[in-house]
């Protein structure tokens, strides 16, 4: 029979569709505490592109806390996790927010490993985890409880990918994982370099598919999963603002100040946004042709968000202002 100390709460949807608002109210209505399910914000200094919450939200009042003291005066669950950042977002606590420099890798396996250990916590103090993003794999980590093959980061062999990738292209790496692994296209995002990386590093380094190392299993915990849905109109017309407020918010000078410390070339520095942006620096692009593709890569990118998410039949799809039967189905989910 299930228990209030096993359930875990999913709330995601594609970028842009207001998850971050969501889950907070969400979050402090039900004494919830928010782990973070996005590849992108692990990433310290990378706060723009990202739209982390503390960027994004600027109202709200954020602070980074050194002891768990206010929140958690059973344990020292800081030292635990390896004296990871907890962010407190409108009295709430966020997970896994600027954890890793951009030039660390940071794997599914590590996701799973740390987002397992700060649910379980969640859970023995009587509170209620939220796992709130968009990140797919990291998602389905948790509630298929992956298998991720334990196969270490292998930094000879990434810089030879890496290198690959400036001489040919993604694409042509991308042709190169499906050759070995035709599986890998349900899953691996072609406009994703790091994942395209590290599936490629598992498949020469075991000399099988990537896709058949990730067996799926029943997870243990009791899962309510919530997915936010918007007109797809207003979607990309949210998409197409956030980016406008990103440049006004100072993403170019973001871009330049970690280009001072970390090489252009790397996973976390590829992703939408800094990739166009570097792209505009080295006059590649004009600002305004950047800011469209960044828009139109962004669009693309929700798009196979929510394919991925819709092959899930137990997600319960809401409405982005609908708090109000979020509360009414967290409450039947939590009495039974």
């Amino acid at each position: 029979m299930s228990t209030l100390n096993n359930k875990l709460i999913v709330i995601i949807g594609p970028t842009g569709s207001g998850k971050t608002d969501f889950a907070i109210k969400l979050a402090k209505k039900f004494k919830g505490e928010i782990i973070c399910a996005d590849s992108r914000t692990v990433y310290k200094g990378m706060d723009i592109g990202t739209a982390k919450p503390t960027i994004r939200l600027p109202l709200f009042a954020s602070r980074r806390i050194g002891a768990l003291n206010s929140v958690n005066k059973k344990s020292d669950f800081l030292n635990r996790i390896d004296k990871k950042p907890i962010f407190i977002i409108q009295q709430v606590p966020h997970y896994l927010i600027d954890i890793k420099k951009p030039n660390e890798g940071f794997s599914v396996a590590d996701f799973k490993d740390m987002a397992l250990k700060i649910i379980r916590n969640v859970q023995s103090r009587g509170k209620i985890p939220f796992l709130v993003g968009g990140t797919g794999l990291y998602v389905s980590s948790i509630i298929n409880d992956l298998n991720i093959p334990p196969i270490a980061a292998d930094l000879k062999l990434r810089k030879k990918i890496e290198k690959d990738i400036k001489k040919y292209g993604l694409t042509y790496l991308y042709k190169k994982l499906i050759k070995l692994d035709p599986g890998a296209k349900d899953f691996i995002d072609p406009k994703n370099p790091r994942r395209i990386i590290r599936a490629l590093e598992v498949c020469l380094k075991t000399g099988q598919p990537f896709s058949e190392t990730r067996n799926n299993k029943k997870s243990s915990f009791d899962i309510l999963q919530i997915g936010l849905k918007l007109p797809r109109q207003k979607l990309y017309q949210r998409i197409n603002d956030r980016v406008e407020q990103m440049i006004k918010n100072g993403l170019i000078n973001e871009v330049k100040k970690l280009n001072n410390k970390y090489s252009p070339l790397l996973p976390s520095m590829t992703g939408i946004g800094y990739r166009q942006i570097n792209l505009y620096l080295n006059n590649k692009l004009t600002l305004e042709q950047a800011v469209e593709l960044i828009k139109t890569e962004t669009r693309h990118y929700a798009k196979r968000q929510l394919s991925w998410f819709k092959r899930d039949k137990t997600v319960k799809w809401l409405n982005y202002e609908s708090t109000e039967k979020a509360k009414k189905l967290i409450k039947k989910f939590l009495k039974n």
